[in-house]
């Protein structure tokens, strides 16, 4: 496989920005393979030539981390080797956003009615947080929402390895429509009030839309990662038979340890969502 060949965790961990221009290559790929082969059913399409096309390094990943569990026993060096890992994933995770709303944003009107359908529903269904109310009601609905969220990616990645990649290559799909909706909406805007637009108005706007679904989202998007981390070690340990190795104890506390660091990072994101993103936005 050529992306396989092309990538390595070691070389990820080494050159982590470089991985921002990798996902926004694998999102770019998926959108004009699926858009020239695929039209009818783009948004679905898109995002599985993208996870098809990460599948191989986030695979070899979780094989990488699991190897770690068995070299390191102090368990807070080994959380530090799992943070190098993290942060490359959240770089290409932060390059599928982009890149899809990159293409949301130059694609003609009639085609994105197509090609993000599947997205464009999606937000539409969600009834986010808004104005400056706060409700610790919101609070519960949006925290064991993403509890769900989270508990998805560590099933996928048991059961599939990488599979939790899949989630988390649609949330960016969503999420970088969702941005693109907001800088159409802010260039309009600012065309109304000014009749023209300058170069300065199109990095205001996309700033101002990044910092507006990613205030929360980071964090959120982290807890994800961590989960799916953790429940694909443990899913390599149980196919190398590990499980019948004193070894494997150690992993499953490994595991454990990401997981409870994985739910109070989300419970630190539903609050931002909830009690700090509005008063912003």
């Amino acid at each position: 496989m050529v992306f396989e060949s092309l990538l390595d965790p070691q070389m990820a961990e080494s050159h982590p920005f470089r991985m921002f221009l990798i996902g926004f290559f694998y999102a770019s790929v998926g959108v004009v393979l699926s858009m020239w082969i695929f039209r009818q059913w783009m948004s679905l399409v898109m995002v599985f030539l993208t996870v098809l096309a990460s599948v191989p390094l986030f695979y070899n990943t979780l094989k990488f981390e699991e190897a770690k569990d068995k070299e390191i026993l102090d368990e807070r060096r080994l959380l530090k080797q799992h943070g190098k890992a993290l942060f490359f994933m959240m770089m290409v995770f932060i390059g599928f956003v982009i890149g899809f709303a990159f293409w949301y944003l130059v694609l003609p009107e009639p085609t994105i009615q197509t090609a993000f359908e599947a997205q464009t529903a999606t937000i539409s269904s969600i009834n986010p947080a808004t104005g400056k109310v706060i409700s610790i009601e919101t609070f519960m609905k949006i925290f064991s929402h993403n509890m769900s969220v989270l508990f998805f990616c560590v099933f996928f990645a048991f059961f599939y390895g990488a599979g939790a990649i899949f989630i988390l290559a649609w949330n960016a799909s969503v999420i970088g429509v969702a941005i693109g909706n907001f800088v159409r909406r802010g260039l309009a805007d600012i065309l109304t009030k000014m009749g023209f637009l300058s170069l300065g108005s199109y990095l205001q706007v996309f700033s101002l839309s990044l910092l507006r679904y990613m205030t929360h989202g980071i964090f959120e998007i982290l807890a994800y990662f961590i989960a799916g981390l953790a429940g694909g070690i443990i899913s390599v340990a149980v196919i190398r038979h590990d499980f019948a190795s004193k070894d494997f104890n150690h992993i499953i506390a490994d595991s454990l340890d990401l997981l409870i660091i994985a739910i109070i990072v989300l419970f630190v994101a539903a609050l931002v969502e909830v009690y700090i993103t509005p008063l912003m936005f």
